[in-house]
């Protein structure tokens, strides 16, 4: 099957845009033919610095500090990021041939040729992150629930899907797939990076350049290339995450301050022993179901323990939650072994590995005990109004 390519003339350049639609050998082979008779002075994929690294072996999964990405505040991007590498591996596996290997062999024919070769695509991190800022909390559980779905189904790919899938572009399915679930967030899933692609492609130095995208990027991208004013557009606000707004920054505090409140109207009433009541039922709620989040993710006992102690103190805190100490308690309690780093991209495309790797043990762990403690709040509020009221 032959690849869709738009000419375009900008100015005294041109740009040989290649849409690939499809997942199988002839789409590498297309696009490595396409190279070789264009002799362009340069070739531009759609990738960026982090998909290549993974997809040439020079990942830096070895090097992953797991407590440190857990203190930073990472811990859900590289869960998402390992979910996706799940999604592309288990694709991998039916198709035949690794999504983004058409863009693997542009680099490499290029490399052959001994002609430049530019990464163009923003960095799948940034993009997440900036689609996660953008997101209602609504929105943020509906994407972990997506997420975890993924990590844990077992379902097959009929033959009929398979051959559906080939004719797609297989990151940008994925993503529109994730903008179904937080539509507020498309713009930054796919309008964003047809901006961000057009215009590394059209500022790409050279005279005549073969850009290889995903098909469903052309549109998107001619249209912005047409568009093309003299002057370099600025993209650092586009590779920048959005500031948080007032409501965002204030959120965090809505329920440790609903919690002292209550709490104070407790002492109030009742005194003393209506504080410890609230504070018992609190506990029960928030530290119990957190430690069960903990248990479903096989954690150490111990590290169910710090779950269940650890969760009161954390919702008091907006700087910290208690996934942060339950991670790095399973961290230090069952330390991540070099297989674990060497077989992480394997281990992720099945619920047994996620649960037998050490590293993506320690996310769902994380994950899990986060989830319970969300969820004890929410049950623990009305309970303690309740007990405030008269209730019991």
């Amino acid at each position: 099957m032959e690849q869709a390519i738009t000419r375009l003339s900008i100015g005294d350049r041109e740009i040989v845009l290649v849409g690939t639609a499809h997942v199988s050998r002839e789409s590498v082979a297309e696009v490595t033919r396409i190279i070789e008779e264009e002799k362009p002075d340069r070739v531009c994929v759609e990738l960026d610095e982090g998909r290549h690294r993974s997809m040439t072996g020079g990942g830096s999964w070895q090097n992953l500090d797991i407590g440190k990405v857990l203190r930073e505040g990472k811990g859900f991007l590289l869960l998402a990021n390992l979910v996706l590498a799940s999604f592309q591996r288990r694709l991998g596996s039916d198709l035949g041939v690794k999504p983004g290997e058409e863009m693997l062999a542009a680099v490499n024919t290029a490399g052959a040729l001994g002609i430049p070769c530019s990464l163009c695509d923003r960095e799948i991190s940034t993009t997440l992150r900036r689609a996660w800022a953008r997101t209602s909390l609504w929105g943020k559980n509906k994407m972990l629930a997506a997420m975890l779905s993924s990590v844990f189904s077992s379902e097959k790919l009929s033959r009929e899907e398979i051959e559906e899938l080939k004719q797609k572009d297989m990151l940008q399915s994925m993503l529109d797939e994730l903008a179904g679930y937080l539509p507020a967030a498309k713009e930054v899933l796919i309008d964003e990076r047809d901006t961000y692609l057009a215009e590394k492609i059209g500022r790409a130095e050279g005279r005549r350049i073969v850009a290889v995208v995903g098909a469903g990027h052309v549109p998107g991208i001619v249209a912005y290339l047409n568009a093309m004013g003299p002057e370099p557009r600025d993209l650092s606000a586009l590779e920048s995450i959005p500031v948080k707004t007032l409501g965002a920054r204030l959120a965090p505090w809505i329920i440790p301050a609903a919690l002292v409140v209550l709490f104070g109207l407790g002492f109030l009433k009742s005194g003393w022993q209506m504080s410890l009541e609230m504070a018992l039922k609190w506990l029960l709620a928030n530290g119990g179901l957190a430690a069960v989040g903990s248990l479903l993710a096989f954690a150490h006992p111990l590290t169910i323990f710090v779950a269940f102690v650890g969760a009161p103190i954390a919702t008091l805190n907006p700087f910290v939650g208690i996934g942060l100490f339950t991670g790095i308690a399973e961290a230090f309690l069952r330390k991540p072994r070099v297989r674990d780093f060497e077989n992480l991209q394997t281990d992720v495309a099945s619920v047994r590995g996620f649960y037998t790797n050490r590293v993506t043990h320690i996310l769902l762990v994380f994950l899990l005990s986060s989830i319970g403690g969300m969820i004890g709040n929410f049950i623990a509020i009305p309970w303690i109004t309740a007990l405030l009221r008269g209730g019991k």
